[in-house]
């Protein structure tokens, strides 16, 4: 039958599927049933001939309706076909035709998002590269809402999106397409009609896969990876992190050995971490990002490891290895904030979208960033299955939460009048609080054994209290109080220490008011602030000697630790993402000397369970003097459920102090486990001989007590010899 029988197109709907402006150009294109027949409609502009060849090897010719619009019709059953065109300048071109294809996304998947309840949606919106009715191809999906038409542009089209114009699937705003023929690896992004009528690319939120920056454009994502860390998954799953040791490496991948891809990595972290000791390393933020000067924290690629360092498949095995050598994975995750990058979530489809549409609420404005829509079904969906996109596709431990207070209160940062109130009229973000407890509660659930981790640093009632409870449902909160009040007092030279005492003990006020991780981070070694040893007074032995104690306390306080890259071995220049860590020094002996006692505290520390297992419980510290501000020491007891105890006994003072009598809760003899002054870290050698005998003669309230010697700058743990 002549095409000119078929049914009249207006020209209006001819030059919107020509133009690839039209929301449902499924609905003309392709095949479709006409009268016992099938009409096929393809658009081929400048083409000579265009002809459509059937599954069962029957030719129908198009005939050209106008401005590049092809149709022609065919008796029988409909079938699959591909579409041959010739051109005048050019060989002949065959190809499956897109708009033939039933919606890659399924009902059940848009319902499950229109409630803002996919868990996994990583696997249902961006781009997948998998058969669709049995032809290999990807399928792409985005949700723009706003937008009047979505295109797919790439580099298998030239990057002129006419030829893949998207259907809009639902009210929620879901688009799609299946492109027959593009394979994992191709760049592409989405071309949307803005409701102003301006036509603007963006990457692809859902993107698993990007160009390496500054290039912006997302990538088809394809996993062919093997895992091979059954067993330590499942060793997870049967563990309590919060009453297991953990002792966490902070470390900027692109800068602790500069050049390192994902699996050039490998080996010399596992050789290199898990020689030190660590449990477990944390990334700083590993989505991508354009500007590296951001370290991370400004995500323009949620779902996309940064191509910085490789294949996601390369981090993937980076991630399998370390869990093979026994260390555990933990990442930072930014769900705060993102940038205001024209091609990336910024006014995605023309209008806020992903941040929320009041600026007041909307916008950091000294970060120069946007703020998500915690109160947009969406939106939340978006971050929750995000994270748990990171814990289940990358097997991650753990999410840091970055910048927590930020999302917690909307007067953060804000001057008066720069915020608006929440319902009640307070400050609290309601919508992002209720989001933070989502995404804790549900990565739990799906996820035994894993931790996630909020960098707060208010006094907000019950951030690692069970969402149960109406607590945000965290596992751990990083001490930020400790920090600040510790780094304060050992920046004070020992002769003024004694006046600045309570900065030594008082976060043993609040220790177990919630699960803690104890932070010395990234933050605290750049802006100015130096590295760990340039903020300790004296001269290099004593300042080498003032982080030996004062990681000592650390590794022995109540709460978990983590320690930033490069402070391990004394870095003495601020760290800068610029550059590789000065490993030079490790070329002096003293400096050789930190490393090693940092070593030897991971390895007593994890041998030893007073030390961890009563972490979050007060009964597990007991103080045997925290007022001897004089003397500028301390002392307490760690001890774990079966009544061991370890005996801590620090001196900040620059002598060592001693005769010096601390009561014990038993009698006998007590092994000095760890000198830090001794001569194998740096030390002056000054210690008792590696025994404290300890008599039945009552000190301080206790039944026993010793004399002992405590070493300049030093730190001595005391085991009770059994």
């Amino acid at each position: 039958m002549a095409a000119a029988a078929l049914p009249e197109l207006h020209p209006g709907l001819i030059r919107s599927l020509v133009s690839g402006s039209h929301p449902q150009p499924h609905s003309t294109l392709g095949q479709h049933p006409v009268a016992k027949s099938f009409v096929i409609r393809v658009v081929r502009p400048l083409a000579e001939t265009v002809t459509a060849v059937l599954a069962d090897g029957k030719k129908v010719s198009l005939a050209h309706v106008d401005e590049g619009l092809w149709q022609g019709r065919y008796a029988g059953p409909g079938q699959a076909y591909t579409i041959t065109t010739t051109y005048a300048d050019g060989p002949d071109w065959t190809a499956d035709d897109p708009y033939r294809f039933v919606p890659s996304v399924g009902e059940i998947d848009l319902y499950l998002w229109g409630e803002g309840r996919h868990e996994q949606l990583w696997h249902v919106l961006g781009s997948h590269y998998r058969p669709h009715e049995g032809v290999e191809g990807t399928s792409f999906s985005v949700w723009a809402p706003h937008a009047n038409a979505v295109r797919v542009v790439g580099d298998f089209n030239g990057w002129d999106g006419q030829r893949h114009a998207m259907r809009r699937l639902d009210d929620v705003g879901v688009w799609e397409i299946f492109i027959p023929g593009v394979e994992p690896g191709a760049a592409y992004k989405f071309e949307l009609l803005t409701a102003h009528g301006e036509w603007v690319k963006r990457a692809d939120p859902m993107a698993r896969y990007t160009e390496v920056p500054p290039s912006t454009a997302s990538r088809v994502g394809h996993s062919q990876f093997a895992w091979s860390d059954d067993d330590w998954i499942a060793r997870r799953a049967a563990a309590d992190p919060l009453n297991a040791p953990m002792s966490v490496y902070e470390l900027h991948l692109g800068s602790w050995r500069q050049g390192l891809s994902y699996r050039d990595a490998a080996d010399q972290l596992i050789e290199y971490v898990g020689g030190l000791g660590f449990t477990h390393v944390e990334f700083m933020p590993l989505a991508e990002h354009p500007f590296g000067g951001s370290w991370g924290y400004q995500v323009t690629g949620y779902f996309a490891p940064t191509s910085r360092y490789g294949h996601p498949d390369d981090l993937k095995y980076l991630i399998d290895r370390l869990h093979n050598a026994g260390i555990g994975v933990i990442m930072d995750w930014v769900p705060g904030h993102f940038p205001k990058d024209e091609w990336a979530l910024a006014r995605f489809d023309g209008q806020p979208l992903y941040e929320h549409s009041d600026p007041r609420r909307g916008e950091h404005m000294d970060w120069g960033t946007l703020i998500f829509d915690f109160g947009q079904s969406q939106v939340r969906n978006f971050l929750v299955a995000n994270a748990l996109y990171w814990l289940e596709e990358f097997h991650v431990d753990g999410l840091r939460v970055d910048a927590v207070a930020s999302i917690l209160y909307l007067d953060y940062s804000r001057e008066e009048g720069q915020w608006l109130p929440n319902k009640y009229g307070g400050r609290e973000n309601l919508e992002a609080i209720s989001f933070l407890q989502e995404v804790n509660a549900t990565a739990y659930k799906r996820n035994p054994g894993i931790v996630m981790i909020a960098e707060e640093s208010t006094s907000y009632p019950g951030v690692t209290a069970p969402t149960a409870a109406n607590g945000l449902g965290f596992g751990l909160k990083w001490n930020m109080g400790w920090m600040n009040d510790t780094l304060r007092y050992m920046a004070e030279d020992p002769m003024h220490r004694a006046y600045h005492h309570d900065k030594l003990t008082f976060g043993l006020v609040y220790a177990f008011s919630e699960n803690f991780l104890l932070p010395i981070s990234h933050d605290e070694v750049v802006h100015g602030k130096g590295s760990l040893i340039a903020k300790m007074p004296g001269d290099q032995w004593q300042k080498l000697a003032n982080v030996r104690a004062y990681l000592a306390f650390m590794w022995s306080h109540p709460g978990k630790q983590l320690l930033f890259m490069g402070s391990e071995f004394g870095q003495p220049s601020e760290w800068s993402e610029e550059r590789s860590l000065d490993w030079w020094i490790l070329e002096q002996p003293v400096h050789q000397g930190l490393q090693r006692l940092v070593g030897q505290l991971n390895r007593l520390y994890t041998e030893n369970a007073p030390l961890w297992a009563r972490d979050n419980e007060a009964g597990g510290f007991e103080w045997l003097e925290g007022g001897d501000a004089q003397n500028n020491a301390v002392s307490y007891l760690r001890w774990d459920h079966d009544g061991n105890p370890i005996a801590v006994l620090m001196n900040f003072s620059g002598n060592p102090v001693g005769p010096y009598r601390v009561g014990l809760p038993f009698a006998g003899e007590w092994e000095e486990i760890l000198n830090t002054d001794a001569a194998e870290y740096g030390g002056s050698g000054v210690g008792n001989y590696g025994t404290v005998h300890a008599t039945d003669t009552p000190h301080g309230g206790r039944p026993a007590s010793a004399e002992l010697t405590l070493p300049p700058l030093g730190g001595l743990w005391l085991r009770l010899a059994r």
